[in-house]
């Protein structure tokens, strides 16, 4: 299984002292984060893009271009690339420009979004929210199989064989679809043939069992190997106590932030803590509470690769770089081995 780890930036203001975290500096962390990363050895490093005053990045391929020239070894992912309210072409080129300096560690999880504010600023139409998506996707990955392109939709101009520069390091880039949990997501995953990556942040994760079997039905029943990811809400401390005294002022702080703007019920500590129980969708605790987690989502699912949000709202740095140390050196030794034999192969 590959495991990494993915991110927002958060510059949320402090939930004590009010005051937000100065951009420049948050990049600064975020370089350490990644190289930190890369040094344990885990597999990718993801960065999400928003336009919003709470988070710092709104261009992920330019920071992951960045973190090509301090990496090594990880694969450097936007998580997600709104592509709905983003041209296909300059995506491409933006992340095939990521690819050749990082040596082909770049890949692409595209989504719809979860917020957004990318439709007006963008001037696109909520109403055409799954018909920009359907578009844009087929879009990308046209250009990605093919160097010269004709193309004619409805939501972008259309072009007549002209040639899509540059092309990546790698044959292809790797394009993985991040879902939200709708039917009709996993079954265009799999019916395309794509990587699906599934945010499992509330619940249980054993209720999103049907959703994943019917991705990897239909990608079976159309002569694609399925290929899942989990992503999650992910803090290491020294034992579960510290693990939960640590994460939960500035997550409960973040959640509820969101929660306000979407109406959701304010988070108790009583609920966070029944959350990140042996069943629950946070994995919150010592390394070997994250190890028995990750592996029980495994035997769940049967994914493929784990990706952790651990720097979110006001996390202390020094906190979340001694939790990715924690990561890469104690957890994902451990994950590995137990699940060399039983993971479904990465392309």
């Amino acid at each position: 299984m590959e495991l990494g780890l993915y991110t927002f930036a958060d510059i949320a203001p402090d939930h004590v002292s009010g005051k937000a975290l100065n951009t420049n500096q948050r990049f600064k962390n975020l370089l350490e984060e990644i190289q930190l990363a890369d040094q344990v050895g885990l597999d990718v490093f993801g960065l999400g893009e928003h336009h919003r005053e709470d988070y710092a990045i709104s261009a992920p391929a330019v920071v992951l271009a960045a973190a090509a020239t301090v990496t090594k070894n990880i694969k450097l992912s936007s998580a997600v690339t709104v592509l709905s309210s983003d041209d296909p072409v300059r995506v491409f080129q933006s992340f095939s420009t990521v690819d050749q300096i990082s040596n082909g560690r770049a890949e692409i999880m595209v989504g719809r979004g979860s917020f957004i504010e990318s439709y007006p600023l963008f001037g696109y139409n909520l109403k055409d929210y799954d018909a920009l998506f359907a578009e844009k996707l087929e879009l990308l990955l046209k250009i990605n199989r093919e160097e010269v392109v004709t193309w004619h939709g409805k939501h972008r101009p259309s072009f007549d064989s002209l040639g899509i520069y540059p092309r990546p390091f790698q044959e292809k880039l790797p394009v993985w679809l991040a879902v939200g949990g709708t039917p009709e997501s996993a079954v265009r995953a799999g019916t395309l043939g794509l990587p699906m990556a599934l945010a499992i942040i509330g619940g249980t994760p054993e209720q999103f069992v049907p959703f994943t079997d019917l991705y990897k039905d239909t990608a079976r029943s159309n002569g694609f190997t399925p290929q899942l990811g989990i992503n999650s809400h992910v803090y290491i401390a020294n034992d579960s106590q510290q693990a939960g005294d640590e994460f939960y002022p500035a997550y409960s702080a973040m959640m509820n932030k969101i929660g306000r703007e979407r109406g959701w019920q304010p988070m108790a500590r009583a609920h966070f803590d029944a959350s990140r129980s042996a069943k629950g969708a946070l994995v919150v605790g010592s390394a070997q509470q994250v190890i028995d987690k990750i592996l029980y989502e495994h035997e769940l699912f049967g994914n493929t690769r784990f990706l952790a949000q651990m720097s979110m709202g006001t996390m202390d740095h020094k906190k979340i770089m001694h939790s990715i140390e924690l990561f890469g050196t104690q957890v994902a030794p451990q994950v590995r081995k137990a699940t060399i034999k039983t993971a479904e192969p990465v392309a």
